[in-house]
């Protein structure tokens, strides 16, 4: 039940990357969506594993959140790259 409620923050997650890095995206919403749910995994993984928060809590959402819009930066770039 864990991973799916990481399922559903990782949904809002994206959505609120979107909002707080607007721009034109090369893959749309489904790829900002997706990015937003691999961000909650890696942070939820990465957060859990070092001891940084539990299993829920605000920090937690928050760490999805940086975690995602770390991983929106990263395929900009990549994307970014690749188109010129």
């Amino acid at each position: 039940m864990h991973w799916l409620w990481v399922i559903i923050v990782g949904l809002v997650v994206g959505v609120i990357a979107k909002m707080l890095k607007p721009g034109k995206d090369p893959g749309g919403f489904i790829i900002t969506i997706s990015l937003g749910i691999a961000g909650s995994f890696l942070s939820t993984y990465v957060g859990e594993k070092l001891g940084w928060w539990g299993e829920t809590g605000l920090v937690h959402f928050l760490g999805s959140i940086a975690g995602a819009i770390v991983l929106l930066l990263i395929y900009h770039l990549l994307t970014r790259r690749s188109t010129t």
